[in-house]
């Protein structure tokens, strides 16, 4: 799935990354600890959360996330944008729910990271 068919589906805002809405993205990740993030996650997946902490740009970075969808209307601050900027790493917003936003990639067929692929 191309990041520009995930922020369609989302109904999202781009807040950086208009330049990458062409890249490929294999898979999804959803979470707000952080923890989870590192267990549960693998390189060019989309994480969706609410967390907009610079925690959560670092740990796109080492997980090599493709790009990071805040939920529930969740804006970050400046430093986190700027950071995400610093990596190039897409960031978007939408207004629906993490639970909503999971099942409408979901049924256009965007698997997660549970082993059962």
């Amino acid at each position: 799935m191309k990041l520009s068919e995930i922020q369609k589906s989302l109904d999202a805002t781009i807040l950086y990354g208009h330049d990458r809405l062409e890249d490929d993205v294999f898979a999804c990740g959803a979470a707000d600890l952080m923890e989870d993030v590192l267990q549960a996650t693998a390189k060019g997946a989309v994480l969706l959360t609410g967390l907009t902490t610079v925690d959560v740009v670092r740990i796109c970075t080492i997980m090599e996330i493709c790009a990071v969808v805040f939920v529930r209307g969740k804006m970050p601050d400046d430093g986190t944008l700027e950071l995400a900027k610093s990596y190039n790493l897409p960031v978007l917003t939408t207004n629906r729910s993490l639970f909503v936003s999971c099942g409408r990639l979901y049924m256009q067929g965007l698997r997660g990271l549970d082993g059962y692929w």
